[in-house]
């Protein structure tokens, strides 16, 4: 027999499953759209070559490539030739939507307007190892401006975010922002080369689930680090770990939330300034950050902004403010949405460099957050249809397909049984589909142009004329 589970870290969803996905997918949509952001849609699978060296090592790692095929890869594998798997392969799975975004913006140039505000909700694939909210095929939710430098943009990005999860029912929060000029800045002054400074933000990432000493084990295993300039990025871990008080359960935070992180944010900035020195370059990512959480203190953003200075996200084409949200407890600590600026990211796809600046929600982590918590509204839909239409005989047919097209016609949702059995059966299936009323068309009522309408939750039956049947369903 053979085995009829997805292959492992992709998933099969039933109706109930679908049902909220398309429920916190409309909020999502309806957001985006109520801050001026218009849909875009790009193909699954992309060339290779548009993919590659824009992740950085561990992404090209993770990518689903696609073998050549027919005449090309047979011709390659009889010549026997073969140095490296790129060879076979010429096409991959979609690994983010930032990248094919990109593409886009280079290819439809001269069709977009200047200032292009675009989201997306589409599957991505990734070669990762399957986890709790990690999974080889899942969806993200992108939201990208395209056009500006302005900071402005990150300020509505994050505003939007935020009213997102406000309105899915998420109370407690943080947006985590830092800025990679400033870590560029920090890696300087520590000693470690420009050429290695992007392996070195792909470690200083892991600081939270690896630890200070891993990290800098780590970059020392890799030949990155001399012992002083170990020691110089060791004391600026140690300066920039602040804990807030403990998380007291409460559901809504309060105006000692929003003083404290206020406070934290301005002692970590001014610590930084004097760490880096006035010549450093990384005091231009200090100013980024002051802007931003300027910005977003009237937004739907506001009192949610925490300044953390190692945060680093591992993708290589960041290049200005890099933002990550998580939940403010401990029973799900995980990171529901990030992105940052990548300004130089469109320019390798043509001749000009266009400033850009996205966020990516995480649908497969908010999704089991609000299900482990019970978030979801009472009345979204659980049923298929209003209404089933019964069967009496195969010659009586085409009354039931008359009567379904009248309530259809309603606005009502139908659903017609396909076979003429025992009505026993047919308002068992009705309780299997969950539907909430049955209309049993005999003989008898098609000779009086009435239906018998019964109520499944209740039992209760009466023979009505159709309009009358309408009308109840309708309420």
């Amino acid at each position: 027999m053979s085995n009829t589970n997805p292959a492992r870290g992709m998933r099969d969803f039933l109706p109930d499953q679908v049902r909220k996905r398309e429920y916190v997918i409309g909020v999502i949509k309806e957001v985006y759209e109520k801050y001026g952001f218009e849909p875009l849609e790009t193909p699954t699978i992309e060339n290779l070559s548009t993919l590659t060296n824009k992740y950085g090592e561990e992404g090209d790692q993770l990518m689903y490539k696609i073998l050549k095929r027919g005449e090309k890869l047979s011709k390659k594998i009889e010549s026997g030739d073969i140095k490296n798997e790129n060879e076979l392969t010429d096409l991959a799975l979609r690994y983010d939507l930032t990248v094919p975004l990109a593409r886009v913006v280079a290819n439809y140039k001269n069709d977009l307007p200047k200032f292009f505000k675009r989201y997306q909700i589409q599957p991505v694939w990734r070669a990762d190892r399957p986890a709790r909210g990690r999974f080889r095929e899942f969806y993200q939710c992108d939201v990208d401006a395209i056009g500006s430098k302005s900071m402005i943009v990150e300020a509505e990005l994050l505003s939007a975010v935020s009213e997102i999860l406000q309105k899915l029912g998420f109370k407690r929060f943080s947006i985590l922002l830092n800025n990679r000029k400033l870590l560029q800045g920090i890696l300087e002054v520590c000693g470690i080369h420009p050429d290695h400074q992007s392996v070195a933000l792909i470690s200083l990432d892991k600081l939270d689930k690896i630890g200070k000493d891993s990290v800098l084990q780590e970059l020392s295993d890799r030949e990155l680090l001399n012992e002083k300039s170990i020691d110089r990025l060791g004391e600026f871990i140690d300066a920039t770990r602040v804990i807030g008080e403990a998380y007291d359960g409460s559901d809504e935070e309060d105006e000692n939330d929003y003083k404290r992180r206020k406070s934290i944010n301005e002692s970590l900035l001014e610590n930084l300034t004097l760490f880096l020195g006035p010549n450093s370059s990384g005091q231009l990512g200090v100013e980024g950050i002051k802007q931003i959480l300027d910005l977003t203190n009237k937004s739907q953003a506001s009192g949610k902004m925490s300044f953390f200075p190692t945060l680093a996200r591992g993708l290589a084409y960041y290049t200005g403010a890099i933002f990550e949200i998580g939940l403010d407890d401990e029973e799900s600590p995980l990171s529901i949405a990030g992105g940052g600026r990548y300004d130089g990211l469109i320019g390798m796809f043509g001749k000009e460099e266009i400033p850009a600046v996205g966020l990516s929600l995480g649908l497969e982590r908010i999704l089991l957050i609000m299900e482990e918590r019970g978030m979801f509204p009472d009345d979204l839909p659980t049923r298929a249809a209003d209404v089933l239409l019964t069967l009496w005989t195969e010659e009586t047919a085409g009354e039931s397909l008359k009567l379904a097209n009248q309530l259809r016609q309603n606005g009502l949702r139908v659903t017609v049984y396909p076979e003429a059995d025992k009505l026993g059966k047919q308002f068992k299936y009705a309780d299997q589909i969950n539907a909430p009323f049955v209309c049993v068309i005999g003989e008898s009522e098609i000779a009086e142009n009435k239906v018998t309408l019964k109520n499944m939750k209740t039992g209760e039956q009466e023979t009505i004329s159709v309009d009358e049947a309408v009308l109840k369903l309708k309420d």
